[in-house]
């Protein structure tokens, strides 16, 4: 069966991952820009996301890219796709990413308001789905047509899906930044007794950069 996996999911050391304050100026906060420093510069990020040449290599690509491998279908939170909250005012907003979004695949968007689906070039189709976060996951799984599921975050999404035990893998980003106050992710969530371990650890420039998984 396909994994369910959260990758290159940026926290501050005190365990933040995104700051107080989001806005459509500031969509992780403030002080939130900083988490992902380590993956703005590289390769996968450049190409991918801002479709340009160039960018980093070593190991902090290898972690961006292989966030980006193996997969069928994405899950994403209404406040990652965008700063609207509430009914649809309208569908004007499309999400942050332009016309070719980087998910080439079906993407999932929790939301409680109903809206068509939205097809984008590339391949990527946001589907919003209002029956919760099984319900999500269940399409996911047919559309990946057993591949790989990401879960993008937000926060909340990400801590949502931990403590419904339905998370295989995550691979967590630690920037050196404290932020001190905003959206903790693991709060109150005892991973070990849910089943993870530490299966792969390395530290570049950067970030320090866990994986942890499911015990089999």
């Amino acid at each position: 069966m396909s994994k369910l996996r959260v990758n290159c999911f940026a926290l501050s050391v005190d365990g933040f991952g995104a700051g107080p304050g989001q806005s459509a100026d500031a969509p992780l906060g403030k002080g939130g820009m900083e988490l992902a420093q380590w993956l703005y510069p590289t390769r996968t990020f450049q190409q991918s996301v801002l479709g340009k040449e160039g960018g980093t290599t070593g190991l902090d690509d290898d972690f961006a890219a292989q966030g980006m491998a193996g997969l069928g279908a994405w899950i994403m939170g209404r406040n990652m796709f965008g700063p609207l909250r509430g009914p649809w005012r309208d569908e004007e907003w499309k999400g942050w990413w332009g016309d070719n979004p980087p998910y080439h695949v079906p993407v999932f968007v929790l939301t409680h308001h109903p809206r068509p689906a939205l097809e984008m070039e590339g391949g990527t189709v946001f589907h919003f789905v209002t029956e919760g976060i099984e319900a999500a996951l269940a399409q996911a799984r047919r559309a990946a047509d057993g591949r790989d599921i990401r879960v993008g975050g937000g926060v909340a999404t990400v801590r949502q899906y931990l403590e419904a035990d339905l998370v295989d893998e995550m691979h967590l980003a630690f920037a050196s930044v404290l932020l001190g106050r905003g959206e903790h992710l693991l709060a109150g969530i005892d991973l070990r007794a849910r089943g993870f371990e530490v299966v792969e650890r390395a530290a570049s420039a950067t970030a320090l950069h866990i994986v942890l998984a499911k015990r089999p």
